[in-house]
């Protein structure tokens, strides 16, 4: 019989041996995403197919610079997906705490109401959406990228689990000290959910840097579309430069994980923490 000692290893090893593979599966369309990016296009189209390219190619990355205006687009998104992300942080925690800590009437109903929305499908929103863009005059424009996208059903239930769980005698203790609703929430209670902002930022971010159809939809021309929308158009009808939108998605992936990188342990604790009971 094998000791404790020996079950316990033999359990660590399955355990890594089925984390590793996971993350193999996981990674490899990354890394074949990458690979792509330096092939030609016969060598990506070859059958059956070869995976690592016979040298390194960098043409895709300077050809699609040209195809597209990549440094208009760029901004396009950055602008888009920062004025999303500042949007939702203000707006969202306003909300989440003034349904986690103020009783006011009905704030039961209209929160229910709230996550009722979560459970409808995003596209049921878009003609009316766009509707609204459209008797704005806004058509066609930077603006209409993010006007749909400044508040958030989902990131106000995020941060309102954070708000529940702040015990109540910090709030009492500023009331006694003189200080305001308002400071109160800026001073006291915004710092201490700094991972559920951190979260927010980085899922808002991510679904704004990503989102496809709406840019599709309320832009025409490619100078005022954003990454996902843009490289869309290298896809031909009958035939696609598989190396050129591999190559335009690494470049524009590189944003997600470089904030990632640099707000992962802020993010993992803030995910961590939404299934904070109220």
């Amino acid at each position: 019989m094998p000791s404790k000692s020996n079950k316990s290893l033999i359990r660590k090893t399955l355990v890594y041996i089925v984390l590793i593979v996971g993350s193999f599966v996981a990674l490899f369309p990354f890394l074949w995403m990458i690979l792509t990016s330096f092939k030609s296009a016969n060598e990506a189209m070859m059958i059956p197919p070869t995976i690592f390219p016979e040298s390194l190619k960098l043409y895709n990355f300077t050809s699609i610079t040209k195809k597209l205006p990549f440094v208009k687009i760029y901004f396009n998104t950055t602008v888009s997906a920062v004025v999303t992300v500042t949007a939702q942080l203000i707006f969202c925690s306003m909300a989440a705490y003034s349904f986690a800590r103020i009783k006011f009437p009905g704030r039961d109903i209209i929160f229910v109401t709230l996550l009722a929305v979560l459970m409808v499908p995003g596209t049921f929103f878009i003609l009316p959406q766009y509707r609204m863009v459209y008797k704005m005059g806004l058509l066609n424009t930077i603006p209409a990228l993010f006007l749909p996208n400044l508040f958030s059903a989902m990131g106000t239930f995020l941060l309102r689990q954070f708000f529940i769980s702040l015990p109540q005698e910090l709030e009492d203790a500023a009331y006694i000290d003189g200080c305001n609703r308002g400071k109160v929430f800026i001073k006291i209670m915004l710092p201490l959910v700094k991972p559920g902002l951190v979260s927010l930022g980085i899922l808002t971010f991510k679904f704004s840097w990503n989102d496809l159809m709406w840019p599709l939809i309320v832009n025409t021309s490619t100078d005022k579309m954003t990454l996902s929308a843009a490289l869309s158009y290298l896809q031909g009808q009958y035939v696609t430069d598989f190396p050129g939108v591999m190559a335009g998605a690494i470049l524009s992936v590189v944003p997600i994980i470089v904030i990632f990188a640099i707000f992962q342990k802020q993010f993992i604790e803030g995910v961590a923490h939404t299934g904070i009971k109220g």
